[in-house]
């Protein structure tokens, strides 16, 4: 099942251009093993990826199955690419499905598969990351939410370290860790912490 609060229409997104970027992130799914391959994390083989998430700017949330065994879901992405897109521009861009699978096994082993994942950010456009840019010195000027493959987030009631150490553990991406604003960073560049 997947949930969005909000009339696209009314945010000037058509359709068509929700379809045209899950369509994109479906095709670039065939070119990139999973982070679960790229990384050599344990995750199961077969059966249901199941992800909830609320994308703390908006209110909208994704809630359902994203991928069944190696087979990532283009309807799926379809709703994930419009929650996650850049609320301030109203920008939908395909949201790189590695990164899903990175917070997917961060979600799970927090053992509260039910409680959605607070995303702050996901994907950013070069004119809201030039603006956060000025406001902030930790925003990078070639930041990975530009091609949609970071994922700021945080739970309630989890510790954001516990987050941050858990993402840690599986060595698949980029962990950034903002104790000050309460948020861990995921990407799926190369292993690296901050």
């Amino acid at each position: 099942m997947f949930l969005i609060n909000s009339d696209s229409a009314e945010q000037g997104i058509s359709r068509r251009d929700v379809m045209k970027a899950g369509l994109w992130a479906a095709a670039g799914t065939l070119l990139m093993p999973s982070v679960a391959e790229a990384a050599a994390v344990k995750m199961p083989k077969s059966g249901s990826y199941d992800i909830a998430f609320v994308n703390t700017h908006t209110g909208e949330r994704f809630s359902g199955t994203y991928r069944v065994g190696a087979k990532y879901l283009p309807d799926a992405f379809e709703e994930i690419n419009y929650v996650l897109r850049d609320f301030r521009t109203n920008e939908v861009f395909p949201i790189d499905p590695r990164v899903i699978d990175i917070i997917y096994m961060v979600h799970r082993k927090t053992g509260r598969g039910s409680q959605p994942l607070e995303i702050l950010s996901g994907y950013r456009s070069p004119k809201t990351n030039a603006m956060l840019r000025q406001a902030s010195s930790g925003v990078a000027r070639n930041s990975m939410h530009l091609s949609g493959q970071a994922i700021d987030f945080r739970m309630s009631g989890f510790s954001t370290r516990s987050l941050r150490d858990i993402a840690t553990g599986f060595k698949a991406g980029g962990v950034g860790y903002y104790p000050r604003s309460n948020f861990v960073h995921v990407d799926t560049g190369k292993f690296r912490t901050w």
